[in-house]
């Protein structure tokens, strides 16, 4: 089938469904934290004059090459391991770089007692080490954008964190040492996904980041200079050249500014045009404009096949409980639509490694037949349509090539939880005619697979709060939370330009105290007089006083 005959209209259209279409010269897809981290670091070592690191959060303690460290803590490259040391190095022996670090302050404030100390040593380490938390948004919400841009002429955006519990290889061993975090714990296998781009698309990614960084500070950053060397990795493999992406973004309203759903309008867009099979990749399963839209398709005789590859559960029981409940009812709405339209086409599935033990879900791929691909930090939930901050990229396929990239790249994922070869997965499709067909076929019974993911049982009040809006922020007047949260932003806000300081001083003062604490309870202790023996034993005359021990007759 030609692409005219896949695409009624585009669905790529500025102030609609993208904020911009801008051309990559080449494009690489980045499975896993293993390779992003290693790309990353070689990518950095270029940067010639600005680097802007947009984020969810950036732990600067963690090893971008665990398990590598030499005496002096410096990894093969001949480059300090850890994070901050790296940054500072680069720093250090880039004398015109400068580096703009922007994170949620939520993130930061989480874990302050943790990551404030090497937070505000990293940035006073250099002038040109310039670091924000940023509280730009309203109460509860949270930045969750992943983008980081080098002298504008390379970036990388998609669900990855440079943080903790991210690392991992695409072979998800079990017991993988080098899944450790910084406290010495091994985090579960992580499943993510995200981009690396060349040309004027990194430009407009740039432009993206100062706006942020100018929201989040009142500082307008210049525009680095254009004849920066290419920062593209020696040893990062081209995947498709000059090719259009689009990015789109989700921003809530807040002080005057207008919402921004352009993700939400692209996710609705893309499940419309959909043909023979939508499939997704995503932390969740939890908003009620993308499941009605993917109901309405599955009701029609003939529709597309879904297929949604989620995480088992979330990585914290209140969590679970919350989304994971909303996720059990989207689940049975989409089966009962799947019946009405004849049934067989939706399928819900999470991965596990060849342990059995379950592999987290991180990454956000949105596919479309063979025609569609959309990578990013968007969330399938509410919050990611209107009231947190986010960033994808899609390409819109116009070529036989850039359709060849989107259908080696989906069945080069399946592939990976399947335990087999991108050809079985061809193969199979090919034979059964049917993505669901393909993976039943190459499922296992124990071991690296697929595995079906089962509803909770839902309660009628739990169904109705699933089926309402209640629980999504962007229906609450004018985003109101409660009046503690609120309370909270507003100090939060107050204090933005000395977050960093106080964070820093808060931790050395909290450390303080406890080792006061400890001081003055020990000493205390050691201080306390011991009774003293009697040199005889009590003698009793009869002038001693004892008690009646009568008992008064109206008692």
């Amino acid at each position: 089938m030609s692409i005219t005959e896949d695409q009624a209209e585009a669905l790529l259209r500025p102030g609609t469904t993208c904020w911009r279409v801008a051309r990559a010269t080449r494009v690489s897809l980045l499975v896993d934290a293993a390779d992003y981290f290693m790309h990353l670091r070689a990518a950095l070592m270029r940067a010639e004059r600005a680097a802007y690191l947009i984020g969810w959060d950036f732990d600067l303690r963690i090893e971008m090459v665990p398990g590598k460290s030499d005496a002096e803590g410096n990894a093969p490259d001949g480059w300090p391991n850890r994070l901050g040391d790296f940054l500072e190095a680069l720093v250090a022996r880039r004398g015109d770089l400068c580096l703009h670090i922007l994170k949620w302050d939520g993130a930061m404030l989480a874990e302050i007692a943790t990551q404030a100390w090497e937070t505000l040593s990293l940035k006073r380490a250099s002038s040109r080490i310039r670091l924000a938390l940023d509280s730009h948004h309203p109460a509860g919400a949270c930045h969750h954008q992943k983008i980081v841009v080098i002298d504008d002429r390379l970036a990388f955006c998609g669900g990855i964190d440079v943080t903790t519990g991210r690392w991992d290889t695409r072979n998800h061993r079990p017991d993988d040492a080098r899944r450790a975090d910084p406290d010495g714990s091994l985090h579960q296998p992580w499943h993510d996904v995200t981009t690396a781009l060349e040309g004027p698309v990194a430009e407009a990614l740039g432009e993206l980041a100062r706006q942020r960084w100018h929201s989040a500070t009142g500082e307008t950053l210049p525009v680095p200079d254009g004849d920066a060397p290419s920062a593209w990795p020696e040893d990062l493999d081209t995947d498709i050249r000059d090719v259009r992406i689009g990015i789109s973004r989700t921003a809530p309203r807040y002080r005057g500014r207008a919402l921004i759903n352009e993700i939400e309008e692209l996710y609705l867009a893309a499940i419309r045009a959909a043909h023979h099979t939508i499939y997704v990749e995503n932390q969740y399963l939890a908003c009620t404009s993308i499941c009605e839209a993917l109901e309405e398709r599955l009701a029609e005789p003939g529709g597309p096949e879904i297929a949604i590859i989620n995480p088992k559960s979330a990585q914290s029981f209140l969590e679970d409980e919350a989304m994971h409940s909303i996720r059990s009812r989207m689940i049975e709405r989409l089966r009962d639509a799947d019946e009405r339209g004849g049934g067989g086409r939706f399928a819900i599935f999470y991965p596990q490694n060849a342990a059995g033990t379950s592999i987290y879900v991180h990454a956000k791929v949105f596919v479309v037949d063979d025609w569609f691909l959309k990578i990013g930090s968007s969330n399938i939930d509410n919050r990611s349509m209107g009231f947190d901050t986010e960033c994808d990229i899609a390409i819109e396929a116009s070529s036989e090539d850039e359709r060849t990239l989107i259908r080696n790249f989906t069945r080069s994922l399946l592939a990976e939880h399947l335990g087999c070869a991108a050809e079985d997965v061809d193969t199979a499709w090919r034979e059964d005619g049917s993505l669901l067909g393909a993976i039943g076929r190459l499922q296992r019974p124990e071991g690296r697979s697929l595995r079906a993911i089962k509803p909770h049982c839902l309660d009628p009040l739990e169904r109705a709060l699933a089926d309402s809006r209640i629980l999504d922020p962007r229906y609450w007047p004018r985003n109101r939370v409660r009046p503690k949260e609120r309370i909270k932003h507003a100090a939060k806000r107050a204090v933005a330009p000395y977050h960093l300081q106080a964070s820093g001083v808060g931790a050395v003062l909290l450390a303080t105290g406890v080792v006061a604490l400890g001081i003055y309870l020990g000493r205390n202790m050691l201080r306390r007089p011991r009774r003293q023996e009697l040199a005889a034993p009590a003698i009793i005359t009869g002038r001693t006083f004892r008690p009646s021990t009568r008992l008064d007759p109206e008692n």
